[in-house]
């Protein structure tokens, strides 16, 4: 079994060797070892965790859920039912942040139509609603 250092695995994972710190830190990851200076060794097979890490990320999981995932990955008793429900509620929250955005840029588009571009900054309709002192202004 060949051990190699967090620069090494760090290098091949692609990340940096402070990513490598926080997720242990975190417990997403564990050094197989230390060398009598303490330095951090790693197995091989910690590359494909971070591996999974990254295409994790990559689909909006948070660090979190991504404990919770490489539980279920790697448990014996894990349910696929488990996965799928923490997939849906992902999926689900993603949903909702894209109607949030699509609220928001409906708002900044109604702002930009006010606005012209041009004159000073004083009487720009977007600054008035933005300063608006009722809550009813058209913002968003």
């Amino acid at each position: 079994m060949e051990l190699i250092t967090i620069g090494v695995l760090a290098r091949r994972a692609g990340m940096g060797a402070g990513t490598l710190r926080y997720y242990e830190a975190l417990g997403l990851i564990t050094p197989a070892a230390r060398t009598r200076g303490r330095y951090r060794l790693y197995r091989e097979a910690e590359l494909r965790r971070l591996r999974f890490i990254r295409r994790c990320q990559e689909l909006g999981f948070s660090l979190e859920e991504i404990a919770v995932l490489l539980g279920l990955n790697e448990g014996r008793t894990a349910r696929a039912a488990d996965v799928k429900r923490l997939t849906d509620e992902k999926r689900r929250d993603i949903d909702r942040r894209i109607r949030d955005l699509e609220r928001m840029k409906q708002g900044l588009e109604r702002l930009s139509e006010r606005c012209h571009g041009e004159g000073p900054a004083s009487e720009c309709p977007i600054l008035a609603a933005l300063n608006a002192d009722d809550d009813c202004a058209e913002v968003s």
